[in-house]
């Protein structure tokens, strides 16, 4: 059976193993995560459960979230998030899911929503090249060259590296090992770096490819 939970990322850090050799990782706080729905082969088409993280007050809620909660008669959450599994069986409305679904040494895929970086040009934001900075190129060093022909294709296709808005957008970083699972805590420590900005929402589920 495949886990998921949704989590707080809240920094990067460095702890030891047993032989004393540096491992830099991400802290997450991870659950406590509440079965808000259940949802089976027979009333859906596939097998799925939706957890919810963090407290959220009722008045902040709007009316179809929160006679969503009503009806499955669960505390209003501020985050929702649905993920696939193999049986729900095992799962009840209302359960609760801790940092402890995961061990050290899990391979686990982490999701997150990347820092925005605003309006960025080609360089920064595909990794283009300058022209030369000399011999008369002028004051263009980081201008964009030549489209393409003036008389064919007379356009430019469709997915051209351009400026534009770059970050906040849904990134997954897969292959990742838990180093450390802090279940009183409700922490865990990812080896690496992880999408998103200290405090984001980040979801983190058992690897695909592991």
């Amino acid at each position: 059976m495949k886990n998921g939970l949704i989590g707080k990322k809240i920094g990067m850090t460095q702890i030891f193993d047993e032989n004393g050799k540096v491992i830099p990782v991400t802290v997450i706080e991870a659950g406590p995560c509440v079965v808000v729905q259940k949802k089976t082969a027979e009333n859906d088409g596939y097998e799925a459960i939706q957890l919810g993280f963090g407290d959220k007050s009722p008045k902040n809620v709007n009316k179809p979230k929160a006679g969503h909660f009503k009806k499955n008669d669960v505390p209003f959450k501020a985050e929702l998030r649905e993920f696939r599994i193999d049986d729900t069986s095992a799962l009840n409305i209302g359960d609760v899911i801790k940092a402890d679904a995961f061990a050290t040494g899990d391979i686990v895929d982490v999701s997150g929503i990347s820092k925005g970086k605003g309006f960025q040009g080609t360089i920064k934001r595909h990794n283009q090249s300058r022209i030369k900075e000399t011999h008369g190129s002028g004051p263009v060093h980081r201008h964009a060259g030549s489209m393409g022909g003036c008389s064919s294709p007379s356009r430019i296709f469709k997915g051209k590296n351009l400026p534009g808005h770059m970050g906040s957008e849904k990134v997954t970083v897969q292959n990742l090992v838990v180093a450390k699972v802090d279940a009183e805590n409700n922490l865990i420590a990812v080896k690496g770096a992880v999408p998103g900005p200290k405090g984001g929402i980040v979801t983190i589920t058992s690897g695909v490819k592991a």
